[in-house]
């Protein structure tokens, strides 16, 4: 893994967010993004060389919407940059992680990712993700 590609913070209200984050930050978001897919809004501040991430549920039946109604709002998931998807979720698995999808697909901010299940990181969501050359 090579840095921390982004922190991922589940919020209600994204405006609210947006406003909150750009003031503490003293930066401005620089993408807001929609994943119909994954039924979540995004929002991308630049930190140094890493990212916050808010994510906002579009339906109650997302994993954002789930997520929030058993945890509440916060932390939702940590990101790590990979330089090949692939292997690395090839090599997790040969070390007994269990991952939530073996086959990366498409995320924001124009990556692949893929999840690795909180029961086998100590109880944190761990994101994979790769810059998406497609």
């Amino acid at each position: 893994m090579n840095k921390i590609e982004h922190i991922g913070i589940a919020v209600k209200d994204m405006d609210s967010a947006i406003s909150i984050y750009e003031k503490m930050l003293n930066t401005e978001c620089y993408k807001v993004e929609e994943v119909k897919s994954e039924g979540v809004k995004t929002a991308f501040f630049k930190v140094g060389e890493s990212k916050i991430e808010l994510l906002e549920a579009t339906n109650p039946e997302s994993p954002i919407a789930k997520f929030i109604e058993k945890r509440g709002v916060g932390m939702h998931h940590i990101a790590f940059d990979v330089t090949n998807i692939e292997e690395e979720i090839e090599r997790l698995l040969n070390e007994d992680f269990q991952l939530i999808q073996k086959t990366p697909k498409n995320g924001a901010d124009n990556k692949k990712i893929a999840f690795l299940h909180p029961k086998s990181t100590a109880g944190l969501l761990v994101e994979l993700c790769q810059e998406r050359t497609d």
